[in-house]
């Protein structure tokens, strides 16, 4: 069913949601999923509505006109989107193969609703992979000596290919600063970041050997802060003293791809809503 997501954040107070359910009510709007949530800390309200496009008498831009007056009553930041209309994503990757995979899996299942509009890589090792599902490879070989010209070409592919999100599936480079600010809550990440105690190489070989019970994976926003955005997901696995290396290393790589996926398919249903550093997912 074609919808429209009415996705809302504002200072709280009384009458919003009065207000926004009188005027959809006013256009024979039919909600068919309604979220809300009241942040006692913050004093700001969010809120998010799926309408059957079918029922409303316009399409998104005259929706923006009518709505205007309200969101500009109850200050709101504010975005309506259509379900007809996917998202582009761009997914970027280097030599680990598991969270590509997964995604790529994922959207040739239909199971991700959105259009892949190609895959970028600082090595050329999964290309077969990504070909063989009839999606763009562009191979951009970053020097560890002077990285702007590599970063430059990303930026021109993601605006070539018009993309919506950007997807860091296992990809090994830090972006730099300007492009984290350009694409400001569009470039998703995953980072096996509930081990927090274990930086640099083989976090896992390091956890092992610290005899840790649980590890994970999150799945954020990029900014500027290495690993520090807003958090979209999370989720852990239990180990134990019986399993070696190898067994955690596969665990590890199974959320990560778990996390991701969920991570990318709330982003998608416009279920994410980014409050200073922290998010509320409806």
């Amino acid at each position: 069913m074609r919808t429209f997501r009415l996705v809302i954040a504002c200072p709280d107070r009384v009458g919003i949601v009065a207000k926004v359910s009188n005027f959809l009510a006013s256009h024979n709007g039919w909600i068919t999923e309604a979220s809300h949530h009241s942040d006692n800390l913050s004093g700001w309200f969010f809120m998010r509505h799926e309408i059957r496009a079918d029922t409303l008498p316009f399409g998104l831009e005259a929706f923006r006109e009518a709505f205007a007056p309200i969101a500009e009553e109850f200050s709101m930041t504010w975005r309506i989107t259509d379900t007809e209309q996917k998202k582009r994503v761009v997914l970027m990757a280097s030599r680990e193969s598991h969270c590509l995979a997964d995604l790529l899996h994922r959207w040739h299942s239909d199971e991700l609703d959105c259009e892949i509009a190609c895959v970028i890589s600082n090595h050329d090792d999964l290309r077969s992979m990504v070909e063989w599902h009839g999606i763009p490879y562009y191979h951009v070989p970053v020097d560890s000596q002077n990285k702007e010209p590599a970063f430059a070409e990303v930026s021109r592919l993601v605006k070539q290919h018009d993309a919506n999100v950007v997807v860091l599936a296992r990809y090994m480079q830090i972006l730099p600063p300007e492009l984290c600010r350009e694409y400001a809550g569009q470039v998703i990440n995953i980072h096996h970041s509930f081990l927090p105690s274990f930086v640099g190489a083989k976090p896992y070989h390091q956890a092992s050997l610290r005899g840790v019970k649980l590890i994970g994976a999150t799945c954020h926003y990029v900014t500027e802060e290495l690993d520090a955005g807003p958090i979209i997901e999370q989720d852990v696995v239990r180990v134990s003293h019986s399993d070696s290396i190898e067994d955690m290393v596969r665990f590890g790589r199974d959320v990560e791809k778990m996390v991701l996926a969920r991570g990318l398919r709330y982003h998608l249903e416009d279920r994410v809503l980014v409050h200073g550093n922290k998010t509320v997912v409806f």
